[in-house]
């Protein structure tokens, strides 16, 4: 991270998703400079005008499908030629997929996992090794509270989550001591093109609200952050349920 307080060199991978862009917009104020990666080109395009016209100092984009793992080496190597050093990466693509398909066809529920956590596992590999070689920057990715604990309703999405988490927990301990910040991001419900078909209730949270969090807690160089806060002791009394009891509550 750019500790003098000085505009960011920032990259976000899946930067079509509704807090990825809530994020942008909040550093593009900052006069950051982005490198800007998702599928749809159209939308691309569009996420890199507004970020353009809110401040952002320089605004790159790249069109790539990053399930597509084979891909990322390149990928990254055309980040580090963009940029002389990166400051934050902020890992924000991921699928909800079907819970009640993938119960009956393990192929769906390879997607997911291929998806949620092999391709992030991946990019994050890449950007550990890069953030250790500066011996600074931030790697921020996108978990969820899904992943604390497993549920009949979507235990496939959280089963991804769940190892992305612990995943990241590895590589914090790894590349504390390089002066890397390793951020694992856990929204509870997001009122995005995700969750639209979920019924709406008080403990979804905006994606601006969401992004709020993020980039507070990369200022605060956090490990962890729950989004919105409530969740922390939510998850935390979800967590506490003894098993005996949770297998038969209807979640």
């Amino acid at each position: 991270m750019n500790r003098g307080g000085g505009p960011r060199n920032i990259l976000v991978l899946g930067a079509t998703s509704a807090i990825a862009q809530a994020t942008i917009r909040i550093y593009a104020a900052k006069g950051a400079s982005f490198y800007l990666v998702a599928r749809n080109p159209e939308k691309l395009s569009a996420i890199a005008a507004d970020a353009q016209v809110r401040g952002g100092s320089k605004v790159l984009t790249r069109t790539c499908d990053l399930d597509h793992i084979n891909e990322h080496a390149g990928l990254l190597a055309d980040v580090r030629q963009q940029f002389a050093s990166l400051d934050i990466a902020l890992l924000a693509h991921g699928v909800l997929g079907d819970q009640a398909e993938a119960e009956r066809n393990f192929a769906v529920t390879e997607a997911i996992l291929h998806t949620n956590f092999l391709s992030v596992a991946s990019l994050a590999t890449h950007l550990a090794n890069l953030f250790e070689q500066q011996k600074k920057g931030t790697l921020a990715v996108i978990s969820s509270v899904a992943g604390d604990r497993g549920r009949k309703s979507n235990y496939i999405y959280g089963t991804s989550k769940a190892a992305v988490t612990v995943f990241l927990q590895g590589l914090r301990n790894r590349l504390d001591r390089q002066g890397v910040q390793v951020l694992t991001i856990k929204p509870g419900f997001v009122a995005t093109p995700m969750t639209a078909h979920l019924k709406k209730g008080l403990l979804f949270a905006s994606p601006h609200k969401v992004a709020g969090g993020i980039v507070a807690a990369v200022e605060r160089r956090k490990d962890v952050v729950y989004l919105p806060w409530f969740w922390r002791p939510i998850m935390l009394m979800i967590r506490s349920v003894p098993e005996r009891i949770f297998k038969g509550l209807n979640l």
